[in-house]
């Protein structure tokens, strides 16, 4: 069934493509984010015509960057959020990057057992795609999936992460606002509301304030107001809300897409948002440079020959991991050379 699939995607012309993407195809869709995803060369070149025919229709969607740690709920509020969206006339697009596996690669969770609603809404595209590893949680590949998405016309975007490691940093060079989702009962995670993460968060939402846990959620938003009064380093422009909200009640969800298009729109007038996708513009050109040394330094003969050699050595205190990496590059550029 896959080498079918593989088949039938391949079949497909560039134009063939960007018209399938231009109408809404969610199939089409789905292949041309596969493309951009894969490994193979001839898929990648194929990949970036379609995006370079595709560029002028994208830029007009809201991109809204959602993380927190594992457990905040993070799926079951963009399924609940998202279903409120698409049933106002939004076409939403949820790229969500799942933890992989660290033997196949593959992704371990499944976009409609996480958001069930959403997933079978005729308005709305997930997208669920393994991490391969990648720093921070959010492919490289994120970027050309948003894209892409928004020609198809998803005005709303969503990019949930894994939560973990340097992800909230990652999602925010992708994003217009970046919701950071917290729970109730804030004690010790209130420790690890540092600076950085206030920085970078335009909204908190303490997720699951409802039943047992909604006295607890309305303390936790206090102490988090206090830490943003105390932490918070404003430019005079925004101010970050800390909402509560239940993503299985719906209590809440309403100001939370409020605040979330408010933030926009003051993007919008103050012309912070053209100034932001051109530092992300930026950004993401030294990504695609990152990305092409480091896989041509890997592939390189001379460097895969000595490599092993180097770890065991290193691995045995024979050779420092610095010595190592010096004499590996030095390989590379000459091999280059």
């Amino acid at each position: 069934m896959k080498n079918s699939q593989a088949s039938d995607r391949r079949t497909l012309s560039v134009d063939e493509y960007v018209e399938g993407i231009r109408r809404g195809s969610r199939r089409i869709l789905a292949q041309a984010i596969t493309l951009a995803e894969s490994q193979q060369e001839a898929d990648g070149q194929q990949a970036q015509e379609i995006l370079k025919q595709l560029v002028p229709f994208t830029g007009e969607s809201h991109r809204i960057g959602i993380s927190g740690i594992p457990g905040v709920g993070k799926s079951t509020l963009i399924d609940a959020l998202g279903m409120r969206l698409v049933e106002s006339e939004h076409r939403v697009a949820v790229l969500a990057v799942d933890p992989s596996s660290s033997l196949s690669g593959g992704s371990i969770l499944g976009d409609k057992s996480r958001m069930p609603r959403l997933a079978s809404a005729d308005g709305a595209f997930i997208r669920p795609s393994p991490n391969a590893q990648s720093l921070g949680g959010v492919t490289l590949r994120t970027r050309e999936s948003m894209l892409l998405c928004e020609a198809a016309g998803y005005d709303v975007v969503l990019v949930e992460t894994v939560g973990v490691g340097q992800s909230e940093t990652m999602v925010a060079n992708l994003v217009d606002t970046f919701l950071l989702l917290m729970l109730p009962g804030a004690g010790d995670e209130l420790q690890g509301l540092k600076k950085g993460i206030v920085e970078l968060a335009d909204i908190i939402a303490v997720n699951k304030a409802d039943n047992d846990n909604l006295a607890k959620a309305r303390i936790a938003q206090q102490e988090y107001m206090a830490a943003l009064h105390y932490l918070a380093d404003k430019d005079g422009t925004w101010s970050p809300p800390v909402l509560t909200v239940s993503a299985q009640t719906g209590d809440g969800l309403s100001e939370l897409w409020h605040s979330l298009r408010e933030h926009r729109t003051m993007l919008v007038a103050t012309g912070g948002l053209e100034s932001k996708r051109q530092e992300q513009l930026k950004d993401w050109i030294w990504t695609v440079i990152e990305e092409r040394l480091l896989s041509t330094f890997r592939s390189d003969p001379g460097v895969q020959k000595r490599l092993r050699e180097i770890q065991i050595e290193v691995g045995q205190g024979r050779l420092t991991a610095s010595v190592g990496a010096d004499e590996l590059v030095r390989i590379y550029r000459e091999t280059g050379d």
